[in-house]
């Protein structure tokens, strides 16, 4: 029988709880200093690892610090300074494109709206998700990767499979104040306990509260 709303509301209060006392400081395993950085760094951590992302982007922001010196690199100069990232090919046309864009429609800046950031090169719903809720402090939805699809699903939250649908779920079970925190400590509870290989249940401060025991 399918759970209740109700019963999924309260369900969503104890699991809110519990990652509060574990991962209130939970947010992006990115390094940057302003939105600009966080944007390319999000688009760079496309089906990469954040920490792989964290060893390119000290050299790319020196030689591009804003929006007016990507827009006037070439791709010759961009790509071998992200050549270790996954799909690099793409990602310096994404990288060009976008700053680019910056240039001409937002005087170099980064938009704040999602409308605005979805008609950048390399910006789906995800990386504007990050960039509005990290650099703006302005939570229009969840981050959904691949941590927190797999716990929401093990945690008997939602059985989609798509993205959008998985977060339009957390978007009706948690508070807009905690979306931002939500996602990260969502991802920070995937790398340490519930990851995709070999879910560590026995230690897992969310036991109690998950459908799916693996162990």
């Amino acid at each position: 029988m399918p759970k209740s709303v109700k019963t999924l509301s309260e369900r969503a209060k104890g699991i809110q709880r519990i990652l509060l006392r574990h991962y209130i400081s939970s947010e992006t395993a990115l390094h940057w200093e302003n939105p600009f950085q966080l944007l390319v760094a999000t688009i760079l951590s496309a089906q990469c690892t954040d920490k792989r992302v964290n060893l390119v982007t000290p050299a790319l922001f020196h030689h591009f610090p804003d929006a007016q010196s990507l827009a006037s690199a070439s791709l010759e100069e961009i790509r071998p300074l992200i050549a270790s990232i996954n799909f690099f090919n793409n990602k310096t046309k994404h990288l060009s494109a976008m700053a680019k864009t910056l240039m001409k429609d937002h005087r170099g800046e980064v938009p704040e709206t999602m409308e605005e950031l979805l008609q950048l090169a390399g910006v789906a719903r995800k990386t504007a998700n990050c960039v509005l809720g990290q650099a703006f402090r302005k939570p229009v939805g969840v981050v959904v990767d691949t941590h927190v699809g797999r716990i929401a699903r093990r945690l008997g939250l939602t059985t989609a499979q798509q993205p959008e649908k998985v977060e339009k779920v957390l978007m009706d079970l948690f508070p807009k104040s905690r979306w931002t925190w939500l996602s990260h400590a969502l991802i920070d509870h995937g790398r340490a306990f519930c990851t995709a290989r070999i879910a560590k249940c026995e230690e897992c401060p969310l036991k109690r509260a998950c459908d799916k025991q693996l162990t």
